[in-house]
């Protein structure tokens, strides 16, 4: 049996929808109304649709699917900073695949590759720093992004660039912070969300605690979650069963990964390079105080703002795209005028519709448009 396999047993699985069947008959909802319980991570939504886990639940439930994929937050004028600087002809721009083809205001960076532009995809930071170690003719920019899971990874690559003194390296930094993200969620008017799936390599590296004033401040339980099918049934058991008995915590279902510290080495290095800006514009959220990152003063010659022109103009969404409306929870992908006509993975308009982790793409990837509610017998 191979590891994984335990976390996709049918049996269990069974077991525990009819778990959550006896529990949602128990709890009572404001208006009738059911239960909203958002899953703030991109890559559970993608585990929910691939294993037709929403299907399945009780009507009382319902999934909401939140903005954790950094490439479907990232607005578009930041992909236009991104296009001026890799059509520098200095420069080799490097980037992760899945913001390849997330649409700017005139193009996107794969087209701009076929157009010329040294654009070149990599695996990790530390393959681009081998591309300057390389070619010290060059400036290397890498486009760094994401959520606190992949900050560690380009603190230490910038860490390592000082170490060995390579001076043609540098970041675009869009690094981003859940913590004010979830916040900004739970103060928005439209919305209203009764608890939360969170995220489990994010909390990885910054551990349980952080989330305390979910539960605390907004009366809101959330429960971090792992990644297979039992993973996120079992999570949606703990929710629903501090529903049932009329608690509010912050519990951790992925206990065999994370831990209420954290990742304390990778927390130090990130400290060290990073800090906090004042504000960051998201996509579908607007600006949100401190919630991303730029590079500290000392690591200033690393910081490709700081070493070339950068346009940073904010340019709106095509009027057409909801994207917005999806991240915060308030549509479902479905439900956008666009989904699978004018937007879809080969012809997309917005950004959800491109990223791995991006709803829109899970919807269309797995059929998730069909909003029919299977037998728990489906779950073989």
């Amino acid at each position: 049996m191979k590891y994984v396999d335990e976390f996709r047993d049918p049996e269990k699985a069974k077991a525990l929808f009819r778990e959550i069947e006896a529990l949602a008959q128990r709890i009572e909802t404001k208006d009738g109304k059911p239960l909203q319980v958002m899953e703030v991570c991109g890559g559970h939504t993608h585990s929910i649709f691939r294993y037709g886990l929403e299907a399945m639940l009780p009507e009382k439930i319902e999934l909401v699917h939140g903005p954790g994929c950094p490439v479907c937050v990232l607005p578009m004028g930041r992909v236009d900073d991104c296009l001026a600087l890799a059509e520098r002809p200095e420069v080799i721009f490097t980037t992760f695949g899945d913001a390849m083809r997330v649409p700017g205001s005139r193009k996107s960076l794969m087209q701009a590759k076929a157009e010329g532009a040294d654009v070149r995809m990599v695996y990790s930071p530390l393959d681009a720093l081998a591309l300057a170690r390389d070619n010290p003719e060059r400036e290397v920019v890498f486009f760094a992004l994401g959520f606190e899971t992949t900050m560690p990874s380009t603190a230490l690559t910038v860490l390592q660039a000082e170490a060995e003194g390579i001076a043609n390296f540098s970041l675009f930094c869009n690094h981003i912070t859940i913590i004010p993200t979830i916040k900004a969620i739970l103060d928005s008017p439209d919305l209203r969300v009764d608890g939360f799936l969170g995220p489990g390599h994010v909390s990885m590296v910054i551990g349980n605690r952080p989330y305390d004033f979910i539960a605390r401040h907004y009366r809101r339980p959330l429960v971090i979650a792992g990644f297979e099918p039992l993973d996120i049934l079992h999570a949606l058991w703990m929710l629903l069963t501090q529903f049932a008995e009329g608690r509010c915590e912050i519990e951790n279902q992925y206990d065999r990964i994370v831990d209420g510290e954290g990742n304390r080495q990778a927390l130090e290095a990130v400290a060290k390079v990073f800090e906090l800006r004042e504000f960051f514009e998201w996509r579908g959220l607007g600006s949100i105080d401190h919630s991303g990152l730029r590079m500290r003063e000392a690591y200033a010659r690393f910081d490709a703002e700081r070493r070339f022109p950068v346009p940073q103009v904010k340019i709106a969404d095509p009027a057409s795209c909801q994207c917005g409306e999806v991240l915060k929870g308030v549509i479902k992908p479905w439900q956008c005028k666009v989904f699978g006509t004018a937007c879809t993975p080969e012809t997309p308009v917005g950004a959800l519709m491109v990223s791995s982790e991006g709803s829109c793409a899970a919807y269309y990837q797995y059929g998730g448009g069909s909003r029919e509610r299977a037998p728990v017998e489906a779950a073989e």
